[in-house]
């Protein structure tokens, strides 16, 4: 099972880096596969530790994606780090193992501490929205630009019918980004 969430990691100087990852749960260990080159990789590496943050506010996720990155963080409680202040649940984990891979390395970690701040209410059309465009943002070099198209266009349906402020801030950052990435493209 593959859960979007965001993970917080630091490095040695204590700053504190926030990214929006699809992390792989596989009974007991999460496996988390960054990028090369990557903040979260190089954080993981160095400190050995990394905070998985359940959260409903999609504004994080396209935030992070759009250079918003300053979020209100609290201290964890077993590992060295930070978690995001309006998680609904956290998790604390130690890096056990690292297969490595030039593209992307997978991090197996586990849980050596979990808290629940607050219930989950559900996700409602316009966060799922924000959700995937978000991952088509970060694939913007990736997809071609029909199917990027093609999706906003599609999720913007649900985003329409059921967004709050949130979602639609959130929304409005990513399509910027999408926006950007067209002219981009148009004056190549």
């Amino acid at each position: 099972m593959i859960q979007e969430v965001l993970v917080t990691t630091q490095n040695a100087d204590g700053i504190v880096h926030i990214a929006p990852m699809g992390v792989h749960l596989i009974d007991d260990q999460f496996i988390i596969l960054p990028f090369r080159p990557s903040t979260t990789l190089d954080n993981i590496l160095q400190s050995k530790t990394a905070v998985i943050n359940y959260c409903d506010d999609v504004r994080i996720f396209a935030g992070c994606l759009t250079g918003r990155r300053d979020w209100p963080l609290s201290t964890t409680e077993k590992v060295q780090g930070h978690y995001l202040s309006s998680a609904l649940a956290h998790k604390e984990c130690e890096l056990l193992r690292i297969e490595d891979d030039e593209t992307r390395p997978k991090l197996y970690c586990r849980a050596v501490h979990s808290v629940n701040h607050a219930p989950f209410q559900g996700f409602n059309r316009a966060q799922f929205a924000v959700l995937e465009a978000a991952i088509l943002v970060s694939r913007l070099k990736m997809l071609p630009l029909e199917k990027i198209q093609s999706e906003i266009d599609y999720l913007s349906i649900g985003l329409t019918k059921t967004a709050g402020e949130k979602e639609l801030e959130a929304w409005n950052w990513l399509i910027a980004i999408v926006d950007q990435h067209k002219q981009e493209l148009t004056q190549a």
